[in-house]
This record gives C-alpha cells, sequence and structure tokens, in this order.
C-alpha cells in the first residue's frame, strides 16, 4: 500500500493537472493561441506544425522560469556590481575634493613661504577694458605664480590706434584694475603692442621676474611678442577662463537697446541672438556659459575670514551689474567706515523686479565673484533679501548698514529697521559713473561694435576649436588665440 506521502503528492499532482488543464481550456488561453495561429497562417506556416495550447502554456512558463533563474543567478550580480561601482564612483569623488584641498592648501602654504624669503614678482599686461571676473581670475592665476602681481595698462592712445577707442578711459580702466584684491602694482600708459623693447624696460625698472600671459600666443605683424620674455626664460603662461569673454558681454548689453530688439535681434537655437545687416548673421551675445564651480567660489575666496569681535561691520547691498569703477569708488569708500565690509549681490530675479528691461547684464554667480575680487570687500553674502530684516542685522553683526545716495530706490521700506536700529548712513559717491553711462558709450557707437564682436567671436571659435580639437594633442602656445585683455 502507498504510504501517506506519496498519497499527498499524488493529489497534490493531480490537483495541479486539474488546475492545468482549466487553465489551458480557459476562453483566454484558448483566444491567445488561436491569434498565434492566425498570425502563423499569415506568415505561411502549414496548420499541421502549429504549436498546441499545451505547448504555448508550457513555452511561456520555460520563459517565465528561464528569466527568473536568470535574474536570482547572474541579474543580481549585475546590479551588486553596479551598486559597487557607485560606491567606488563616490568615494573616489571625495578623494578628488580631499585632494583639491589640499592642493590648494599647500599653494597657500608655498605663497606664503615665498613672501618669507625672496619675493617673485609677476608682470601682465592688457587693455582691461571693461574688466569683468576672467580678467581677476586671470590675475590670480598670475599672482599665483609668485607673490607680487604687476599689471601693466595699456593706454587709450595705443589701444585706439591698434583697434578703435575703448569703452572705459585709461582713468576708470586704471581703477578697475587697482581695485582687484589679485593685484599689487600698476602701471598705466603700456603700449597694446607689447614690443621686446618695452618688456626688457619693464623687467629691468620693475624688477619683474616672469612676464604671464594666457596659453593663446600673441602674434603681432607674424612676430610673438613674448618671444624676448622666452628666450630669457622669464616666460609662463596661464589657462584662459572659458565661459567669458568681453565679446560676450558686449553683445548682451547691445540686445539691451529698444531699438535693437524691435528691428535687428532674434533668437536662435543656441541661446544667443543674431544681428542683421552687416554683421552677416553672426550671433552677437549668448547667455553665461560660465561654469561657477564651488572650486572657483573658494579660489576667489581666499583670505575671506569671519570678523573679529572688536571689528566693526559695515554692511552695504546692490546688484553690483556690471561690476565697475563707480562701484569700486563707493565700496572703498563705505569700507573706509569701519574694519570688515560685507557687500551683499542681490539675485537675478529682484534686479530685474526693480531694474526692469533684461537686467541684470551679469548674472548673480557672475556678479558674487566680481565683489568678491574686489579689494575692499571682507566677505559677500549672496543673493541677499532686498529688506534688511532686524534678524539679519544681529545675524551677520551689522554695526552699520550704508547706501550710496545716488541710488534710486524705496528707502522707506529696505532700511526701515536699519534707521529704527539707528545704523543707516547714506555716502555721497565719489563718482557719477554708472551702468548708464556704459550703456550709452556702447549704443553710440553700435555698428563699430556689432563688427567688431562679429570678427572676435570667429577668432574665440577658432581657439576653443582648436583647444579641444579630438585628434589634437593640446599643449600650451599650440592655438591660436588673441591678446590677453
Amino acid at each position: 500500500m502507498p504510504s501517506r506521502t506519496e498519497e499527498i503528492i499524488d493529489a497534490f499532482v493531480d490537483a495541479v493537472k486539474t488546475r492545468a488543464d482549466e487553465f489551458i481550456d480557459s476562453p483566454p488561453v484558448q483566444s491567445f493561441v488561436g491569434r498565434i495561429h492566425a498570425i502563423m497562417t499569415v506568415c505561411g506556416v502549414p496548420a499541421s506544425i502549429h504549436p498546441t495550447p499545451d505547448q504555448v502554456v508550457l513555452s511561456i512558463n520555460m520563459t517565465l522560469i528561464t528569466l527568473i533563474l536568470y535574474y536570482h543567478l547572474f541579474g543580481r550580480r549585475h546590479l551588486d556590481r553596479r551598486r559597487k561601482l557607485a560606491a567606488d564612483l563616490r568615494l573616489a569623488a571625495e578623494r578628488v575634493h580631499e585632494l583639491e584641498e589640499k592642493l590648494l592648501t599647500f599653494r597657500l602654504e608655498e605663497n606664503e613661504a615665498k613672501k618669507d624669503g625672496k619675493s617673485v614678482r609677476i608682470f601682465m599686461d592688457g587693455a582691461f577694458d571693461m574688466m569683468h571676473y576672467g580678467h581677476m581670475n586671470a590675475f590670480r592665476q598670475g599672482k599665483a605664480l609668485g607673490t607680487q602681481l604687476v599689471v601693466g595698462i595699456n593706454s587709450d592712445a595705443s589701444i585706439k590706434a591698434c583697434k578703435g577707442p575703448p569703452v572705459m578711459n585709461d582713468q576708470e580702466r586704471l581703477t578697475a584694475v587697482e581695485g582687484c584684491k589679485f593685484v599689487d602694482e600698476v602701471v598705466p600708459g603700456c603700449p597694446y603692442v607689447m614690443t621686446a623693447e618695452y618688456l626688457d624696460y619693464v623687467i629691468k625698472n620693475y624688477d619683474i621676474d616672469y612676464v604671464v600671459h594666457g596659453d593663446d600666443p600673441c602674434i603681432v605683424d607674424g612676430k610673438d611678442v613674448y618671444e624676448s620674455a622666452k628666450q630669457r626664460g622669464k616666460y609662463q603662461s596661464i589657462p584662459r577662463t572659458e565661459g567669458v569673454s568681453t565679446t560676450d558681454i558686449v553683445g548682451r548689453m547691445l540686445l539691451m537697446t529698444k531699438d535693437h530688439h524691435k528691428s535687428s535681434t532674434f533668437p536662435n537655437e543656441g541661446g544667443g541672438f543674431q544681428v542683421s545687416g552687416d554683421t552677416d548673421g553672426e550671433i552677437l551675445g549668448n547667455y553665461s556659459k560660465f561654469l561657477t564651480t564651488s572650486r572657483m567660489l573658494r579660489l576667489f575666496s581666499v583670505g575671506v575670514e569671519a570678523p573679529e569681535k572688536w571689528q566693526k561691520v559695515i554692511y552695504m547691498d546692490g546688484s553690483w551689474d556690471m561690476f565697475h569703477a563707480g562701484h569700486i569708488s563707493i565700496l572703498k569708500k563705505a569700507k573706509e567706515r569701519g574694519d570688515y565690509l560685507i557687500a551683499g549681490v542681490h539675485s537675478d530675479a529682484i534686479v530685474n523686479q526693480h531694474q526692469g528691461s533684461n537686467l541684470p547684464i551679469m548674472n548673480l554667480h557672475e556678479r558674487v565673484l566680481s565683489v568678491l575680487g574686489c579689494k575692499f570687500v571682507d566677505d559677500v553674502l549672496i543673493d541677499a533679501p532686498y529688506t534688511i530684516t532686524p534678524e539679519m542685522i544681529a545675524s551677520l553683526n551689522i554695526s552699520e548698514v550704508v547706501r550710496g545716495a545716488a541710488v534710486d530706490t524705496d528707502e522707506d521700506l529696505r532700511y526701515q529697521h536699519a534707521k529704527a536700529a539707528g545704523i543707516y548712513h547714506k555716502v555721497e559717491s565719489p563718482t557719477d559713473f554708472s551702468i548708464k553711462d556704459i550703456f550709452d558709450r556702447i549704443t553710440a557707437n553700435q555698428q563699430r561694435f556689432e563688427k567688431k564682436i562679429a570678427k572676435k567671436k570667429k577668432t574665440e571659435a577658432e581657439y576653443y576649436e582648436n583647444l579641444y580639437k579630438k585628434n589634437a594633442n593640446y599643449s600650451p602656445g599650440t592655438t591660436a588665440g588673441r591678446k590677453v585683455e
């Protein structure tokens, strides 16, 4: 007689067979098999070899079983491998971040060590017209190669003779460069074409150890302007700050004119604008393509420390758009009222809400870097509130809130709490220069600037095309470029 276990197994098998037969004979399965037969008939498959319902169900079951086994045997292994790779990638990113921090600290310590010994004096030159954070970053990189940075500024006359008058005059460009915290000394009146004779004069009279220029060569009349410095072993190159140029900035400003918007520009798919007329449809200006990383912010923030308890903290906010000589002058005056100056930088939305049109020209990150580069600013409040609150005054330990007398704003609303606390002060601006003056100068010579921008954009495009050519081995000094400005 069969055992109790055998009886249970037989009963289970019979039940499975019964359920399987019922499932195979069910209308949905029969309908599905019928559709398979119809498709096979259309494809010319003889009816004699059409699969039976049992065969179809068995094939589906075997496929499902195979997939389940594959997942358990191999799929999990792939998932585990992906998880491990993701974890390794996170660890690698943390390691890279740690090494970057160590490298930054090492460079700072190296510079401090240099300062304890013989100073290493670096010389850079350029027009620095409408100076922006790209120029400041070049100064930062140049300064990092030594202990003191001397910057030569091309004269109005030499710039005009070579490429037309600059937007900013001698004094405005001088103020902008002198106001950069990375610059130690300024040499005004330098020639735009840097001859070997003038370089020898600068090296001798200003005790220059190295002449620094961007990694794009400066060729004038077929000759390398810095050949003399290179032959003497006194030349160093620095990488160009990508994503920013005076060309694009001027292009953005030209787009601000009402007539220009109506009659001569239309957006293109690349995020820029095209200009009709003599520029042959060249893209005039693009939205900013500068990538602001935390590392760049840290590099510009080198030397920023929290205020001491005894220091008088001054606060001054604004849009600081197209950071210029007027901004630097008023910040200098504000700093003179205390020991520690915090500059608040408003967001793009706040600036646009209160100033209208397509302002600001420079986005928040670009404006923050520009203000961070000013030697009169000790710290920057990013995305500063438009209305100064009691909580903000207490949190930043603000002793005095300063604003320029020339600023047209809703004074009672913005500064009501500062006034109530008796810490509000209005200062007269040392200059009446403003962003409006820049607009007026550019729009007054719009046609000339459009032609100039179209030409320079072609040069810049060639520079980047050569720099990132896929099959080329890039090394500094091998690309066609332009003079650092």
